[in-house]
């Protein structure tokens, strides 16, 4: 995958080689509060199960999540994930976008003006028209 980098944006080399990774890559990072979504639903769970045997069941499931707590920290984030953020900084930092090149397997990262004033060019170049009222609404019938 190439990338175009059409600002002064300094990025480092993990940075480069995550953008290079393209735009379809998944970094596959769990959410920060996956545990707490686990616990809630094994208590929806739990809700379901008769009355005798639920806080049997609720101890079990608290001891795990403790233990899993312990195992995953919460500010134990993917390498990735950081540098997603620090990619999306920046480009907030430097009104930047990336996006696709017209051809070519090709990331590009260009100012967001830019961008626009090249959607504007494509728009007026290929003859598009606004249309006065939306297409998309559905014509309704009168009721009789």
């Amino acid at each position: 995958m190439k990338t175009f980098i059409l600002t002064e944006i300094p990025f480092s080399n993990r940075e480069m080689a995550l953008l290079h990774k393209g735009l379809k890559y998944n970094i596959h990072a769990k959410k920060k509060v996956w545990i707490q979504t686990l616990a809630l639903e094994a208590e929806t769970a739990i809700t379901q199960l008769p009355t005798n045997e639920r806080e049997a069941y609720r101890k079990m499931v608290a001891e795990r999540v403790d233990k899993l707590q312990k195992q995953n920290p919460t500010h134990n984030t993917h390498p990735e994930a950081k540098l997603v953020h620090s990619l999306q900084t920046k480009l907030r930092e430097h009104d930047a976008m990336i996006t696709n090149a017209d051809k070519g397997n090709t990331v590009v990262i260009l100012p967001t003006h830019q961008y626009e004033i090249k959607l504007q060019d494509f728009i007026q170049n290929n003859d598009f028209h606004m249309q006065a009222t939306d297409p998309t609404k559905t014509f309704q019938t009168p009721p009789i």
